[in-house]
């Protein structure tokens, strides 16, 4: 009759008279139990003695079988009070009790079958959460067979449940299998279930997943919200039928379908679905804590990206209470408050912490028009709230006007006063964290963060860089030992392998953090890195490159000799403080890196390499890898333990750097290709030293375990032929040096299963043993030419260009080698299937190619006239088109060639005046195309003049 205080009063006389023992007696337990009922899952003593109260009425009423209708009632109401505590981190409290109601129930041989089945299904459940496998196994021996013979319908629940978690042997699978045919059909529907997350006990196997990074295209997108708009109509026939297990999985599988489009500019798409999801799973009050918990914290952001702030704060105390395991208490918790602090618009807070805050949240909301100063100063507001002692010294690190340089002013003494200033005060930093200590840490990581992608966002460069060293500083590796690299220097004295140049991990030294921080100091490493290069470049300095000096603009005596600025301290100081900047810029991406691997996201790894190999383009460009080989190779170490996360791309380009840093200092200077000729004498070749054998022989190996990786065994492994080709012409080079004869198979011992890469493979392999012979190094023992053009016309090439490039060596090897019908073949085929794809992206490459193969097909011509002078003409017609091409490709030198080629041909006939006037149209056609080709030129020299000026 909803008056509690009554029946308490009531069950107090109860029991303080004595009366006789029967069935209200158990009764009387049953209600005292009802009364005492915990409000909620945290008060665990409320819980423990309403289920003492549970206890005495069971065991009062299992010793007499007149009153086994109250162990059921009893197991009834049980479970009604203990379905709260069916969720993430609960599980093991309910294990003794439930494991006995179980017991009982089986002891009284209670009639209603399906109830104790359902019972020890979740009594199942409660094991397999606690941890306890090998109780679960046990409980399976007794709880399958019961269920299999007094409740088959539900045998396919607890069979997939054991196999899903290997609860049976591989016998007893195969004996379940033979006595149930339906099992090995239904088996894999239920397994499909638990994928989707239906569960045994109603939890989905379900994940949180991070995709801000991504980018899709827009039909990815929209066959995405296509499928989401269908399975929602699906939830509406769910929540019809009324059954909470449909209902469960169709959210489920809308959930996973909703996970890719989870980024700040496509998750409004979402609203309605969500909304779906958290309000239905809500109503039927399902134990499916994770996801729904995860759902309100997108629904949150959602309404925060439309400035209803009250509704997401409602998400987020309703995720709070869902968080039973505490995985996203901290974030939640951040998050709340800062949508609370943008909710007090006349109130300043007290907390520096929230102070800092609501100045990041004001910056926010800054509209594009607004000037750099204005949004500056509000991000500078929140860094003087979290250091008011430091964060302004640090700022003013890179303050010009703050520079003193003091009454001797040589030429680079402001160069060195800068660095020398600069490094003075961010070194003020360390001083502030050692005085704060660890006060609020988890909330000023957060802050500084935020902090650090709100001022790169705005392009407020020099805070976004002071925030994120203040960041980073939390990240007690850096604080004890930075992580540095070397610049590919061999040690006097010592190996110059680069599988010495790295210690053990330092990772050991930091304590330990929380997932979500270590990811938070990985993100803040790659935007303080990028800060960096922007600094450097505001210097003039690409990364990891020297400075520059200035020029001497001063005037001095007759005879006055400039000084060496090896031998300027000033400027010895300044060249090492902007190396220090690469340094610090690097060793952020290498510990980011480290950090992937440590908290195993692969994302991560990809990332600090695909920052790695990009802001070092112009060095890997420029021949000198060497200086990379340690990151590189660290990087590498860590791919390999991690995985690429599918990225075959960057992993070649990764390796591939890396094999070409160990060998290009022991590559001889080379001829160029194409003023080689074809076959020299074989001279004695001695070989390299030790030093340089290791890592030659380091080269090959990682030349090999990216294209056996990467060779098509494994079709989603394998990477376009343009990759391939740079890493085989780096493994076929390692070889040479290391004096190896590449097989008559032509590749790595270890074969594909894919022919069309093979045969791609081995015609690569073949080019380029042709290109290494006649350098002085060990020759090739090569195939015939004609054997690999005859391999080149059978391929299947997927990559025109590569094909175009293939064609046009082989034309060239052939002119070489003075084999004339195979340089006419492949000049032909080369130049007509060229024609035809001009008009790609790598036109002007192409182009390129085709004017080198026309002006070889007319050479070739010429070498084989034998007399015969009608054959000026298709030569000179050849050199013609070499010229069209080569001003199609804005190449002046290929079509100054081209012209050459042509008038030396037409100069022996030019003596007719037929023969003149046949030629005039010709050679108007190659004057024009000079002409427009230099006005090209200029035009292109111009606007690069004017982009550095």
């Amino acid at each position: 009759m909803g008056q509690p205080a009554v029946s308490e009063d009531c069950i107090q006389m109860y029991f303080k008279v004595k009366g006789p023992v029967t069935q209200f007696l158990g009764r009387a337990h049953l209600c005292r139990a009802q009364l005492c009922a915990p409000k909620s899952t945290e008060n665990l003593e409320e819980f423990e003695n309403c289920v003492t109260q549970y206890m005495k009425a069971i065991n009062f009423a299992k010793g007499e079988p007149r009153y086994y209708f109250l162990v059921y009632n009893a197991s009834v109401l049980y479970w009604q009070m203990v379905r709260p505590f069916l969720k993430p981190g609960y599980h093991h409290h309910l294990i003794p009790s439930f494991s006995q109601i179980v017991t009982v129930l089986n002891q009284t041989e209670e009639e209603d079958k399906d109830w104790r089945a359902e019972l020890m299904l979740e009594l199942l459940e409660c094991y397999l959460q606690a941890g306890k496998k090998e109780e679960a196994a046990k409980f399976c021996a007794t709880a399958a067979p019961f269920i299999k013979a007094n409740v088959p319908q539900k045998y396919r629940q607890i069979f997939s449940v054991m196999v899903q978690h290997e609860l049976m042997d591989e016998l007893q699978l195969k004996e379940e299998k033979k006595t149930s045919i339906s099992l090995s059909v239904t088996f894999h529907i239920n397994m499909l279930k638990a994928f989707l997350g239906s569960g045994t006990g109603g939890r989905p196997d379900n994940w949180y997943l991070s995709v801000g990074l991504t980018n899709w295209s827009m039909s990815f997108v929209q066959t995405q919200l296509n499928i989401i708009q269908r399975l929602d109509i699906v939830l509406q026939r769910a929540i019809r039928l009324g059954d909470p297990q449909v209902i469960q999985v169709v959210c489920t599988t809308q959930w996973n379908m909703c996970l890719p489009l989870l980024q700040h500019n496509l998750r409004h798409h979402l609203r309605k679905p969500l909304t779906s999801i958290v309000e239905i799973l809500e109503k039927v009050d399902s134990l499916m804590v994770l996801l729904r918990c995860q759902a309100h914290m997108e629904m949150a952001c959602i309404e925060e990206d439309e400035d209803r702030l009250e509704p997401a704060m409602e998400h987020l105390q309703k995720a709070m209470r869902l968080d039973s395991l505490g995985l996203y208490q901290d974030n939640l918790w951040i998050a709340f408050n800062r949508l609370h602090l943008c909710t007090m618009l006349y109130q300043s807070p007290e907390r520096p912490e929230d102070k800092a805050t609501m100045a990041i949240e004001q910056a926010k909301k800054a509209i594009p028009k607004d000037s750099v100063r204005k949004k500056r100063a509000l991000l500078v507001n929140a860094g003087l709230a979290l250091a008011p002692d430091a964060f302004q010294i640090v700022l003013d690190s890179e303050n010009e006007a703050k520079v003193s340089t003091g009454k001797n002013r040589g030429r680079f003494t402001y160069l060195s006063s800068k660095a020398r200033h600069h490094i003075v005060s961010v070194d003020k930093a360390t001083g502030h964290l050692r005085r704060l200590g660890n006060e609020n840490d988890k909330d000023r990581i957060q802050i500084w963060a935020e902090l650090a992608k709100v001022a790169r966002k705005q392009g407020v460069w020099d805070v976004c860089r002071a925030a994120s060293r203040f960041c980073l500083l939390y990240d007690k590796v850096k604080v004890k030992k930075p992580v540095k690299w070397k610049r590919g220097k061999k040690k006097k004295g010592g190996d110059s392998s680069v599988q010495d140049t790295w210690g053990p991990s330092e990772a050991v030294l930091q304590r330990q953090a929380s997932p979500s921080l270590l990811r938070k100091f990985a993100e803040v490493g790659f935007i303080c890195a990028e800060a960096t290069v922007h600094l450097l470049r505001s210097e003039g300095v690409e990364l990891n490159d020297c400075p520059s000096p200035p020029e001497d603009l001063s005037q001095h005596a007759a005879g006055y000799t400039l000084e060496s600025t090896e031998d300027n301290a000033e400027w010895i100081m300044y060249r090492n403080w902007i190396e220090s900047l690469s340094q610090y810029a690097m060793s952020n991406w290498l510990r980011s890196a480290e950090i992937g691997q440590e908290i195993r996201e692969a994302w991560i790894v990809q990332n600090a390499v695909v920052y790695v190999l990009n802001h070092n383009h112009h060095l890997i460009m420029a021949g000198r890898q060497k200086e990379l080989v340690d990151a590189l190779y660290h990087l590498l170490s860590i791919v390999k333990a991690m995985g690429h996360g599918g990225d075959s791309v960057t992993l070649v380009m990764l390796c591939n750097a890396l094999a070409r840093g160990l060998i290009i200092n022991w590559i001889p200077t080379q001829t160029p290709e194409k003023s080689r000729k074809l076959v020299r004498p074989n001279v004695f070749h001695a070989p390299v030293d030790s030093g340089a054998s290791s890592e030659v022989r380091t080269a090959v190996e990682v030349c090999e375990f990216a294209l056996n990786l990467t060779n098509g065994s494994v079709p989603e492994e394998a990477v376009p032929v343009n990759a391939r080709q740079q890493l085989i012409a780096t493994w076929v080079k390692g070889k040479q040096l290391l004096q190896q004869q590449i097989g008559p198979r032509l590749g790595t011992d270890e074969q594909s299963t894919n022919e069309d890469i093979n045969s791609v493979t081995r015609v690569l392999v073949a080019l380029e043993m042709y290109s290494c012979n006649g350098l002085g190094l060990m020759d090739f023992t090569v195939p015939p030419l004609a054997q690999v053009v005859k391999m080149a016309c059978e391929c299947s090439w997927s990559d025109p260009l590569v094909e175009l490039q293939t064609l046009t060596r082989l034309t060239h090897f052939a002119f070489a080698a003075h084999d004339h019908e195979i340089t006419m073949a492949c000049s032909q085929k080369a130049i007509q299937m060229g024609i035809k794809c001009l008009r790609m992206v790598e036109a002007q490459l192409m182009a390129e190619m085709l004017s080198t193969t026309a002006c070889t097909q007319g050479r070739s011509i010429l070498e084989n006239l034998r007399g015969r002078k009608q054959l000026r003409l298709p030569a000179a017609k050849a050199f013609l088109e070499s010229a069209r091409f080569g001003g199609m490709a804005g190449s002046s030198a290929l079509v100054m060639l081209a012209a050459r080629h042509y008038w030396n041909t037409w100069l022996p006939l030019l003596s007719s005046a037929g023969n003149r006037k046949k030629c005039k149209g010709a050679l108007q056609r190659i004057i024009s195309i000079i002409n427009k080709t230099e006005a090209k030129k200029q035009v292109c020299y111009g606007a690069t003049e004017g982009q550095a000026s």
